[in-house]
Order: C-alpha cells, then structure tokens, then sequence
C-alpha cells in the first residue's frame, strides 16, 4: 500500500546530473507516470519519452506539465482512452547535450604511413577532443540501449579506437612529408576531425573539437634524423672544433684532473675537429709524376763532372752505359 500510495505522489521528474553523465533513465517504480506530473528540463539537456523502445515525445528546458495535450505522439501511441486520467507505463530518460570537454586520445601503437620524404614510416600522435550528443535516436538505439544510464568513462576506449583508424585514415591520404607537420598542425587537425565526425555521426555524437598535439617518429628512426640535423647545423669544421674546444675546457674545469684534463681535453676536441675535416674534405689528388730527364743530357753533365774530376772513368762509364740501356 506503501508503494502505491508513494507511486501516485510522484510530482515533479528532474535531473541533476553529474560531470561525465551522457543519459539517465528515470527509475520510476512500475514505469507509472501520473496525469499532471511536472517535469522539469534543465538547460543542456532534453527528455525522451520511450513507449516499449521507441521514441516518442521530447521535451526541450523548461517546466512541463505531463497530459494529452502535451504528449499528442505517445497519446496516439498508447489509444488512451479514458483522457489521460490514469497512469500511463513510459521511460523517460534524460541526456546531456552539454559538450564534454578534455578528453584525450593517443595511438597506442604507431601507425604505419608513406611520407611523401621519407617512405613508409610509422608515426605516433597525441591530442585532445571534445564531443557531445548530436541525435538522439542512434544514440539510444546503439548506445544505450536498456540500460540505466551511460557515462564518458564508458564510452571513452570505443571512441579512442575509433579516433585511431580516424588518424591512420587522415595520415595516409593527407601528402604532407613528416616534416612539414608541424607547419599544418591546424590543417590535420580539421582533416582528422572529418574523419571522427564521419565515425561518430553512427552513435549519434558529434565531434565539437578535435587537436593534434603531438606527433612524432619512433625514438630509433628520430635518432638517426637527429645526427643528420647536428651535421647540418654544424656546418663550418673550424668553428666546430673551437666550440669543442669550449666544451672540454669548461668539463675540465669541473673535473679533479687539473691543467692535465685541461690540456687532454683541448686536445681531444682537437684531435675530434681534424679527425671530422679530414673526413668529410676531399681526397687530394696524387701530385704529379716528375718528368724524367733527358738520358744524353745526364751523360753530358757526367761528362763535366768527369773533367773536373768528380767522378772516375769507372763510375763514369758504368752511369753511361745504364742511361745509354734506357734509349729506345
């Protein structure tokens, strides 16, 4: 009698939702809503009326006063026939068309994508996404359900996968090289977000926000990209070599070893610097092969070495003999 009594008492259906909340169902004893119950809609949210799974009527904010007049679809659902003057069995559920801000999203795993510069490679994106409840309909078919009531939190690991193919979709079309990213961030922003749109409009969501943080290269193939910019940025050897030679000098200064460390280490940031010049400059050509000299002339300078007694008769015509052996 209890119930019954607390039943027909019901005056006033309302919602006072939490953060994170998406739809509530209104747990009436029964599912009995009396004529000339009030309901109350606050701003952000709509009520559904829901006859045996399918929608019937919505209420926008404000305060409703529940009869005939004001619920012409689910009357014409249910025939009543006595004026509304009885309780009617209906959910009424509420949703949150507020937007839900701060989310974030990440790929768990990198993507494999072909850079327009560096080929296939994989890559890896962070960001943050806002989203809220664009239609109700799809939303309460494919989302909700029968159940109680759903949160973000629930909903939360199906949207992050859903943003990941979303991303690996975006990336492989979009053309851009890896490094010209940074410089249309805002651009792959709006691409992935059409993607997410596209995804989410099946749930009845709608993607108000979406931002790429962050995307980067594994930390093996950024290594190696990062020598090739220290190369560039080095550039001139020498200047490289004195700024080396700052470094080792400052390291020693801090070190126990003294004018010792000092001085190895000036030597090793030069011996570094000479080591890289020789390296990188190129290989010098092998200089030129002497001419060889005219044997008749050699014999003849013999010749005047001989006469002012330099060179013996012996030495002198063995040299001749050899130089002779080389005329063709």
């Amino acid at each position: 009698m209890f119930d019954f009594l607390k039943k027909q008492l019901v005056e006033t259906i309302e919602w006072l939702e939490q953060p994170g909340q998406l739809a509530w169902r209104v747990p009436f004893h029964d599912q009995e809503i009396m004529n000339g119950a009030q309901l109350t809609v606050r701003e952000g949210q709509i009520a559904a009326f829901v006859n045996e799974g399918q929608l019937a009527d919505y209420f926008g904010p404000g305060l409703h006063r529940l009869d005939t007049a004001n619920l012409p679809l689910l009357t014409d659902l249910m025939h009543w026939d006595k004026g509304f003057r009885s309780p009617f069995k209906s959910d009424v559920v509420f949703f949150s068309l507020k937007e839900q801000v701060g989310h974030k999203w990440g790929t768990a795993q990198p993507i494999t994508v072909r850079d327009a510069e560096f080929g296939a490679i994989r890559l890896r994106a962070f960001g943050s996404y806002s989203f809220r409840i664009a239609e109700i309909d799809p939303f309460l078919r494919r989302l909700l359900g029968t159940l109680g009531g759903l949160t973000t939190a629930e909903l939360e690991p199906q949207l992050r996968s859903t943003i990941q193919t979303a991303i690996a979709t975006a990336l492989g079309g979009s053309g851009v090289a890896f490094l010209d990213l940074a410089a249309n961030q805002q651009a792959l922003s709006d691409r992935i977000k059409a993607e997410v749109d596209k995804a989410f409009a099946v749930w009845g969501l709608g993607c108000a926000t979406f931002f790429v943080e962050s995307v980067s290269l594994p930390e093996d193939v950024q290594a190696h990209l990062d020598k090739g910019s220290s190369m560039r940025v080095i550039g001139d050897l020498a200047r490289y070599t004195q700024f080396q030679s700052a470094e080792a000098i400052e390291a020693a200064a801090h070190q126990d070893g003294g004018l010792a460390a000092l001085g190895a280490g000036v030597a090793s940031a030069a011996a570094l610097g000479n080591a890289m010049t020789q390296g990188l400059a190129p290989a010098a050509a092998p200089a030129p092969a002497a001419p060889e000299a005219d044997p008749f002339e050699q014999i003849e300078r013999l010749h005047k070495l001989l006469t002012i007694g330099a060179l013996t008769q012996a030495e002198f015509d063995a040299k001749k003999a050899e130089l002779l052996a080389r005329v063709k």
